[in-house]
C-alpha cells in the first residue's frame, strides 16, 4: 500500500477485517448480511440485470465479484466476463460455480489495486463495492474505470446509501453509506487528456433506487447508478472538479429551497398544492394504479398521489439534486410507494403498457421534439389510461414581441400555443384530447404567490437571501407583464389513450 495516506490503510485494514468476518461461508446469506437473503436475491436479480447497459458481445469487468450472483447471468450474453475479487474463499466459489464458463476469467485480487490496459472493456459492473472504499479511494477508481472502458463505454454500481441494507447483526461496520451525491460527483468529476482539444469524462445516464429493497424492506436507499464515458472538446483544467461540483450542488439546493418558499414545502411548479390538487383529481385515480411523472422536480405531486389515492408512483427528472431531494423525503415515510430515477425522458425506455396515468408539470417546455415524447407517452400507457400535462405556452407567433422570442431563446425554451399543443397530442393518436388555455389562472396564481412573497419579505430573506427575494419578485413581475401583453399562456392538456 506504498503511497497511500494513513487514512486509506487504515480504511482498507477495517474492510478486509470486516470481510474477513464475514466470509466463513460463502452462502446468499454471507454476501447480503441479510436474514432474507434468498428471497431478496430472487427478486432483485431481474430488476437489477433489467437496469445494466446492454452486456450482449460485450467485453465486462466485474469488480467485487463475491461468489458469482450475477457473473454467471452476465456471461450468459457477454463476450467475455473478467471477475475480480478479494476474498479468497468468494473467489473459489465464483471458480466452482462459473469455471466451466470458457468466456469468464476470474481475479483474486484488490480493485484498489487492479491495472488494466486503457480501452479494454465495453461494460463494468460492481455491486456493493465503493461503500467500503474510502473517498480518495472511489475518486482514483472512477478515473481507473474511465481509463479502462472504450469510448461510449459504460459503468454501472449500486450502493447501500443513507443507512444499511441487510438485518445480520455486526460487531463493527466500517462501511459509508454515502449521500448518492458522492457518487455522482466523484465520477462526474474524472476527466482524462485525450488529446487534441479533447477530453474524455463520465455522463450520468440514470441513476434509480432498487425496488425491491423499496418493496420488501422499506428502503429506499438501495441506489444504482449508469454512466457513459463520452469525449468531448475541452481540456482537463476546464473540465469540472468534485468541488466545484459539490459548490454548484449546494448552490442549487439553496434554489429549491427558493422556489419551495413560492410554491410550498415538496413543489417547485406553478401553484403547488393548490393546482396539484385540482389537475389530480381529473385523472380519477384507482388504488393500485401506477403513474409516472415526468420531470417530477421533489416529489410534492408524488406523495400527494400516493398518500391520497394509493397509487404507486415513478418520478423522473434529469435533476441530481431534485430527485436526491425527493429521494430525502421519501426516506421519511418508507410506507408510501414512490420511486425516483435521474434520467432524461427522451431517451428513457419503458416497456408498452407500463402506466396507468403519465403527468407531467411544466417541464416539457424544455423539449424541441414533443410528437416523438407524446409517442413514447402512447405507447407506455395501458388501454384507457390518462394523460395530463401543465406546460408553459405561448401566443400566436405574429404577434409576439421581440422581449419575449429573445426571453424564450436565451432560456431554451420551445413553446408552443395551447390549441398547436393539443394537436400534437393528438397526432400520435390519444383520443378525448382536451386543451385548455389557464393563461387567467396563472396570472391569478402568480398573483398570489407574488403577494404572498411580499408580505413575507423579511422571513423569506432572514431564510434565504435578499438577492433571491429580489430575483423571485422581478422574475414574477416579468411573468404578469409576458401574460398582459398576449406573450405567454399557460395550458393544461388532457386525454386518453384508447
Amino acid at each position: 500500500m506504498a503511497g497511500l495516506d494513513e487514512a486509506t490503510v487504515a480504511t482498507r485494514n477495517d474492510m478486509k477485517s470486516y470481510w474477513s468476518e464475514h466470509s466463513q461461508e460463502t452462502t446468499i446469506e454471507t454476501m447480503m448480511l441479510d436474514s432474507n437473503a434468498k428471497v431478496l436475491h430472487e427478486l432483485e436479480i431481474p430488476e437489477i440485470l433489467a437496469k445494466l447497459p446492454d452486456v450482449k458481445d460485450k467485453d465486462v469487468l466485474e469488480m467485487a465479484a463475491g461468489i458469482g450472483r450475477y457473473t454467471g447471468r452476465i456471461a450468459d450474453a457477454a463476450a467475455s466476463v473478467t471477475a475480480v475479487e478479494f476474498i479468497e474463499d468468494f473467489h473459489k466459489a465464483n471458480e466452482k460455480s462459473n469455471g466451466h464458463r470458457g468466456n469468464v476469467s476470474f481475479l483474486c485480487a484488490d480493485v484498489c489495486d487492479l491495472e488494466r490496459q486503457p480501452s479494454s472493456f465495453d461494460v463494468i459492473f460492481s455491486n456493493w463495492l465503493l461503500m467500503y472504499l474510502d473517498d480518495d479511494e472511489v475518486a482514483r477508481l472512477a478515473q481507473k474505470t474511465l481509463k479502462w472502458l472504450r469510448p461510449g463505454g459504460e459503468v454501472f454500481f449500486r450502493e447501500s446509501c443513507f443507512r444499511q441494507s441487510g438485518d445480520v447483526k455486526r460487531t463493527s461496520n466500517p462501511t459509508k453509506y454515502r449521500h448518492p451525491s458522492f457518487y455522482v460527483g466523484a465520477f462526474a468529476s474524472a476527466v482524462i487528456d485525450e488529446g487534441n482539444g479533447r477530453v474524455s469524462q463520465f455522463e450520468l445516464v440514470s441513476s434509480s433506487s432498487v425496488g425491491v429493497y423499496r418493496r420488501v424492506k422499506k428502503n429506499n436507499g438501495q441506489i444504482c447508478f449508469r454512466f457513459k464515458k463520452v469525449i468531448k472538446e475541452g481540456s482537463v483544467g476546464a473540465a469540472e472538479t468534485f468541488q466545484r461540483f459539490l459548490d454548484a450542488q449546494q448552490y442549487s439546493r439553496g434554489s429549491i429551497a427558493r422556489y419551495e418558499k413560492i410554491f410550498g414545502a415538496g413543489y417547485i411548479s406553478t401553484g403547488g398544492q393548490d393546482t396539484t390538487t385540482e389537475f389530480v383529481a381529473k385523472l380519477g385515480l384507482v388504488r393500485g394504479e401506477r403513474v409516472l411523472d415526468v420531470g417530477c422536480g421533489i416529489g410534492g405531486g408524488d406523495f400527494y398521489m400516493a398518500k391520497t389515492f394509493g397509487v404507486s408512483v415513478v418520478g423522473i427528472d434529469l435533476s441530481t439534486n431534485m430527485v436526491h431531494r425527493a429521494l430525502e423525503t421519501s426516506l421519511t415515510d418508507p410506507s408510501v410507494d414512490c420511486e425516483f430515477e435521474i434520467c432524461d425522458a427522451t431517451t428513457k425506455e419503458y416497456a408498452p403498457a407500463s402506466f396507468d396515468v403519465i403527468y407531467s408539470r411544466d417541464t416539457i417546455l424544455h423539449i424541441a421534439d414533443k410528437k416523438s415524447l407524446f409517442a413514447k407517452f402512447y405507447t407506455w400507457l395501458k388501454p384507457g389510461g390518462r394523460l395530463l400535462i401543465s406546460d408553459y405556452c405561448c401566443g400566436e407567433a405574429e404577434t409576439q414581441t421581440t422581449r419575449f422570442k429573445a426571453y424564450v431563446a436565451s432560456r431554451g425554451y420551445h413553446l408552443l400555443t395551447p390549441a398547436a399543443y393539443g394537436h400534437v397530442i393528438a397526432s400520435v393518436g390519444f383520443s378525448d384530447v382536451e386543451a385548455e388555455d389557464r393563461t387567467e389562472h396563472f396570472v391569478q396564481v402568480l398573483q398570489t404567490e407574488l403577494a404572498r412573497t411580499r408580505l413575507n419579505k423579511d422571513a423569506f430573506i432572514a431564510e434565504t437571501s435578499a438577492h433571491d427575494y429580489e430575483d423571485i419578485v422581478d422574475g414574477w413581475e416579468a411573468k404578469l407583464v409576458r401574460c398582459a401583453e398576449g406573450d405567454q399562456k399557460w395550458g393544461l392538456f388532457f386525454a386518453r389513450k384508447a
